[in-house]
């Protein structure tokens, strides 16, 4: 009946008083920063680079091919190339207002009684309100400017994608690493004795943040159950060290032309 990981059954005993729903519940509170990072990255494709919604299509394709290979990615890939009858993009016609249901508030919530800092998640939680705030946005975009956007040099574009690209993987791996900090720190606190690679098992198949990474996770915690975080382990360090001059470099790009990236 469950999901199948490579002939495994992603599905386990989380533990006892209310741990599995917890889990869940952080498992929301990544999936909000894996859609935040993906939307920002979008914008930034759209309004830095001046691609249309095809082009944005294909390089999340081409991206999922590689070490981003996720379901978002993946569907993210195939949303923004459907068309209507007319041909017209169905993307263009979403409005860009979110709602919820609150589980990324309750692990925002859980993260500052706990004292965790799970930056990522939080902002994704605050960006997800402040798009609800649509008559304020637009009324705010009359009244208050910013700098106009500069085109960008053919030259620099497919760096400036790769380093996009980069971004985006950090990002992501920065995300899961807070939730995963989270949960241990939950499990210390209320005495669940959480196995955190068999949670990262059960998110590689049958949930929404299913990502190829999530094995480097499930490696990491098989080895040592009590991780100090996880950017400070074998497998996710050289990439943080690799990618990080392209997270600085694009958020120092989106700062300068005045797109938002919390």
């Amino acid at each position: 009946i469950s999901a199948q990981y490579q002939n495994e059954s992603c599905v386990k005993y989380i533990g006892p008083n209310g741990s599995g729903h917890y889990v869940k519940m952080v498992h929301n509170g990544i999936e909000y920063s894996d859609m935040q990072l993906i939307s920002e990255s979008y914008m930034l494709l759209k309004c830095l680079l001046g691609m249309d919604n095809s082009e944005i299509s294909n390089t999340f394709k081409e991206w999922n091919k590689g070490e981003l290979r996720s379901y978002l990615i993946e569907i993210t890939g195939n949303i923004l190339c459907k068309q209507d009858v007319k041909g017209k993009f169905i993307v263009d016609y979403i409005l860009d207002s979110a709602s919820s249901k609150g589980t990324g508030a309750w692990t925002a919530i859980s993260a500052l009684e706990l004292c965790m800092p799970t930056s990522v998640i939080t902002e994704s939680v605050f960006s997800r309100y402040l798009s609800s705030f649509k008559a304020n946005r637009m009324l705010a975009s009359t009244i208050l400017s910013g700098p106009k956007i500069s085109p960008i040099k053919d030259t620099q574009k497919e760096k400036l994608i790769e380093d996009i690209r980069k971004a985006l993987y950090l990002g992501k791996i920065i995300a899961y690493a807070q939730g995963f900090a989270l949960m241990k720190k939950a499990s210390e606190y209320y005495h669940w004795s959480l196995n955190f690679s068999n949670i990262a098992k059960i998110f590689r198949a049958g949930c929404i943040i299913r990502a190829d990474f999530l094995n480097y996770i499930v490696s990491e915690y098989s080895t040592n159950n009590d991780l100090l975080d996880l950017l400070f382990t074998v497998s996710l360090k050289d990439i943080i060290n690799l990618y990080q001059n392209s997270l600085r470099s694009v958020i120092v790009t989106a700062t300068n032309q005045g797109i938002s990236i919390p």
